[in-house]
């Protein structure tokens, strides 16, 4: 008996032994400690439609990922799994080395540029300097008309360059700011260099850039300054205004007739001689599928890695590696909210006719941002619903959609009641939050003292009726 138990006890010090040379994930310690919570989530999906639907059904921290997995045909699979369990496959570079964020439809996200060049077609482009140009001449737009400030120390550069190719990926980390989905990126940056285009319709007059015939109908900031933001009602005094002071600076950005920045760095030549721009623009798309970091397209073996001109470098934390940081410092659709957290946008001028029909209506409803329904109507119902009582006509002026929280944020206009004084606050707007995750919404505000004191409502369910399980039985 005396030896068994002698045997055992060697055995567990053994066992005792090899765990502190080869400690568990951190991925996997919760589970062990906390056995009540949900399995890891690891599920493969051959349509993006069916890998958004299930992300909607599911009340994890989620995210789809596209995988490529045949050389030639750009044949994907979808993954949704969390960044933290990803990550733990994804570090040891034995599997999944052709991965792709989705960036999702209508998600609030970071400000990102993919560039590229061929450097047998342009033997004397500098593509450092080039990248270094560009950053300053995004930095100088972004305080112009944002008043954000930002250097290179706040650019993440990706680099996965060849003998052949000059290839960067750019994603802004910017603090406390975020735009309201990429399309609102696509056309700040298409706005932003459109001197470039003018210099390329200068020198071949038959040819018509992509953003020709495109005027922008404002940049701005959500939330915006009174008599500024065209996403709430007006008088035609206010509207003339508004439209007046952003088309002055829209000029001054993007003019050429005026004194506009010397972008000819930014042309470079096709493998047949063609001009182009080595900001490729066809990344601003819905659902866009972005290559991550580390990774390389299928059928190469050139990753994506930090370039060695990067200037930006994530703070350190003691649970979370380095590598894993600039792995999710380059997660363009990695933005949480905050009460602090400013949502730029950049509209084209067909919301202007929405805008002008709009406001010529009786109805006393504000719009919602961008001039259309969030993602989900019904959720857009219920809340004009909330603040549609006791004789007050309340509306949504805007919406916005944070994908890694599920969370969408509708801020209200003309509804002023809040739980937290238990009246309506004299002329301070309130917000109803949606947790989709959680099935429940909340109120906050925007007033100073509210603020605050991180005031936060009750938590009420949602009905059932529009519930994200409900809807997509329907």
């Amino acid at each position: 008996m005396k030896r068994k138990w002698e045997a055992r006890l060697k055995q567990i010090e053994e066992r005792a032994s090899h765990y502190e040379r080869e400690p568990l994930s951190l991925v996997y310690r919760p589970r062990l400690s906390k056995p009540e919570e949900p399995p890891s989530i690891w599920k493969l999906f051959h349509r993006q439609t069916q890998a958004f639907n299930f992300v909607k059904s599911c009340k994890e921290d989620v995210h789809v990922f596209a995988l490529e997995y045949k050389v030639g045909d750009g044949q994907r699979i979808y993954l949704v799994t969390t960044y933290t369990q990803l990550w733990f496959y994804y570090k040891s570079r034995r599997n999944l080395l052709h991965c792709y964020e989705v960036i999702p439809e209508n998600a609030v996200c970071k400000l990102y540029f993919d560039l590229e060049f061929n450097r047998l077609a342009n033997p004397g482009a500098d593509g450092k300097k080039m990248v270094a140009l560009l950053v300053e001449h995004v930095c100088k737009a972004l305080q112009q008309f944002y008043r954000v400030s930002c250097s290179a120390e706040d650019v993440l550069i990706l680099d996965s360059s060849t003998n052949e190719k000059f290839s960067r990926h750019l994603i802004f980390q910017l603090h406390d700011v975020a735009f309201k989905d990429n399309i609102h990126v696509g056309n700040f940056v298409r706005k932003m260099l459109e001197p470039a285009f003018h210099l390329i319709a200068s020198e071949d007059d038959d040819m018509t850039p992509e953003t020709m015939g495109h005027e922008f109908s404002h940049f701005s900031e959500t939330p915006v300054k009174q008599g500024i933001s065209f996403s709430k009602k007006s008088t035609d005094k206010d509207m003339g205004e508004s439209w007046t002071t952003n088309s002055k600076k829209l000029e001054r950005l993007g003019s050429a007739k005026q004194s506009s920045p010397d972008l000819s760095f930014l042309i470079v030549k096709n493998n047949v001689g063609e001009k182009h721009l080595f900001v490729d623009l066809g990344v601003y798309t819905r659902n866009r599928n972005f290559r991550l970091y580390k990774s390389s397209k299928i059928g190469k073996y050139v990753p994506l890695e930090v370039a060695e001109d990067n200037k930006f470098y994530p703070v350190q934390s003691e649970n979370i590696s380095k590598e894993n940081q600039y792995f999710l410092s380059a997660l363009v659709s990695n933005v949480r909210f905050s009460d602090t957290l400013r949502i730029l946008t950049c509209d084209i001028s067909q919301n202007k006719q929405r805008v002008e029909n709009f406001n010529h209506t009786s109805t006393s409803v504000e719009t919602i941002e961008g001039f259309q329904c969030s993602p989900y109507p019904e959720i857009d119902q219920f809340v004009l619903l909330l603040v549609n009582k006791n004789g007050i006509k309340g509306g949504i002026r805007r919406w916005k959609y944070f994908f890694p929280e599920e969370l969408l944020v509708y801020d209200i206009c003309k509804y002023r009641w809040c739980e937290n004084i238990g009246r309506a606050h004299k002329s301070n707007n309130i917000m109803i939050l949606v947790d989709l995750k959680n099935e429940v919404w909340y109120q906050k505000c925007h007033d100073p003292i509210c603020k605050a004191e991180n005031f936060k409502s009750d938590c009420f369910p949602l009905p059932a009726e529009v519930r994200l399980l409900f809807l997509l039985k329907e």
